[in-house]
């Protein structure tokens, strides 16, 4: 009896704990990156007495939200066009820089392909199966040599997300799967604990018995 209690107090209490560990960790993050660049007139404790935690986060959010209302006007893109033509031209910046701006677009702008679809895949080997995400089609010179229909797919691993596996499989070997992306996540980070929610709609291909 006091076991059963003691694991359902668990499963309330630690969710919670770490969720506030992680936001905690976050608004100090924020509040040791921004801090220094506040003059110190404008600093909460010199006026409040008090140091305030969040003040980062709360700037940070104001800069973002300002910057995206300065770049979404004509003199904005004409600008930020500029810049980014400035920042091509420093060596090794742009490599970084250009990489990583080319996956925030994709991931952040309107109509982006990533993580478009959960998938079903058989990886690493035929007969065993994982969780992938549709991410688009190979582009350049990569249909040439795979010939048509192949599609891209992420394969992440468990319990990260953020890493993991870019493939490019045949269409045919691949279910594309009715369950949202999010649901598709929480069961690869939960690693199959959290199972995602039943769905009607039957899957969409059927995969080959053939080596991926």
């Amino acid at each position: 009896m006091l076991k059963r209690y003691l694991i359902a107090g668990l499963i309330i209490w630690i969710p919670l704990v770490i969720t506030l560990w992680v936001l905690r960790g976050v608004v100090n993050t924020m509040d040791e990156l921004v801090t220094p660049f506040i003059p110190l007139d404008w600093r909460p404790e010199n006026w409040l007495g008090a140091v305030i935690p969040g003040t980062g986060l709360v700037i940070t959010a104001i800069v973002v939200m300002i910057s995206g209302v300065f770049a979404s006007n004509l003199l904005g893109q004409r600008l930020l066009r500029a810049w980014e033509r400035l920042l091509a031209r420093i060596p090794i910046f742009k490599t970084l820089y250009g990489g990583i701006k080319q996956i925030s677009d994709t991931l952040f702008a309107p109509g982006g392909q990533a993580f478009s679809k959960a998938l079903l895949v058989q990886y690493p080997r035929v007969g065993t199966w994982t969780i992938a995400f549709l991410t688009g089609e190979p582009g350049g010179e990569l249909p040439t040599h795979l010939g048509p229909g192949y599609v891209s797919v992420y394969v992440p691993t468990t319990p990260n997300p953020t890493s993991g596996f870019f493939i490019m499989l045949p269409r045919s070997e691949v279910i594309e799967l009715s369950m949202s992306v999010d649901h598709a996540l929480k069961y690869v980070i939960s690693m199959g604990v959290v199972s995602p929610d039943a769905v009607d709609t039957p899957a969409l291909t059927t995969p080959p018995a053939t080596r991926v």
